[in-house]
């Protein structure tokens, strides 16, 4: 686990209590949005790792309760040190990101991952398109439901027993070949992807290419949060493949990691 510091600097949070002055007049660099979402994580964050601290004097309760206090001097200053020494300032900037992606390339955090399945394109591609398969195998999704419009609303598990929603739509698509969806306005959790599905060498199953970016609630500091719980976007995406990869081929999930699942899902590959 990271050291309390180490976190604190990597978010761009330093000299919490003693220079809180100075950071606000230098000026707001944080958006709107980003400014609510630190406030209330941090809020929820820091009565969480309190409650940890207070019912067995835990270490890392109050590692979360300062980090959670750190969330909220972000959102009540609207200032983050570590925008300002890369040069980055989103104050003010709701609409003018290119309409096609909802996480600008100067930011958020890039997942790359593939697998190769033993299904054809066509298989995987019908499976992949119908969205509410996806919390079958992708372990950090609650639910995800078709809305009108042809877009879909997204419930996924979060730090500290939360959640995070937002609505997303596909905004490109090749039949068999290619997923692209974005994220819309009010997101909880702002996020562009897209996943390929490629014939593989000599004709033996597909490749699955899944490219993910998002920008976590609370920005930097927010990824930083979720480093202390552990979490691995990398090793997530790679483990959610794993379980596509047998779901397509067998019909059945793995032992599932999260706590209060079953240990075997019928997935019905064929839906």
């Amino acid at each position: 686990m990271e050291s309390m510091q180490e976190a604190l600097q990597q978010a761009g949070v330093t000299n919490i209590g003693t220079s809180g002055a100075t950071s606000s007049s230098r000026g707001t660099n944080v958006s709107e949005t980003e400014r609510w979402a630190s406030a209330i994580g941090g809020g929820a964050l820091a009565v969480y790792g309190l409650t940890r601290v207070l019912s067995g004097g835990s270490l890392g309760g109050a590692v979360l309760a300062l980090v959670g206090g750190a969330l909220v001097y972000r959102g009540t200053t609207g200032h983050c040190n570590m925008y300002e020494a890369l040069g980055i300032n989103t104050a003010g900037t709701a609409g003018t990101d290119n309409p096609v992606v909802s996480v600008s390339a100067d930011r958020g955090i890039k997942v790359e991952q593939s697998i190769t399945v033993n299904k054809s394109p066509a298989e995987v591609f019908r499976f992949w398109r119908r969205f509410e398969n996806l919390p079958r195998f992708m372990n950090h999704l609650e639910s995800v439901t078709t809305t009108p419009g042809g877009r879909s609303h997204w419930v996924a598990r979060a730090p500290a027993g939360t959640t995070v929603q937002w609505d997303a739509e596909v905004y490109n698509e090749k039949e068999n070949e290619l997923i692209a969806w974005r994220s819309l306005d009010g997101a909880d959790v702002d996020n562009a992807g897209s996943v390929r599905f490629e014939p593989a060498s000599g004709g033996q199953g597909t490749l699955v290419r899944v490219t993910l970016r998002y920008d976590p609630p609370g920005g930097a500091l927010g990824a930083a949060v979720a480093r202390l719980f552990g979490e691995n976007p990398e090793q997530q995406i790679e483990e959610d493949l794993g379980r596509f990869k047998q779901v397509m081929e067998t019909g059945e999930t793995a032992a599932a990691t999260t706590k209060g699942q079953p240990s075997g899902r019928s997935a019905g590959a064929g839906s």
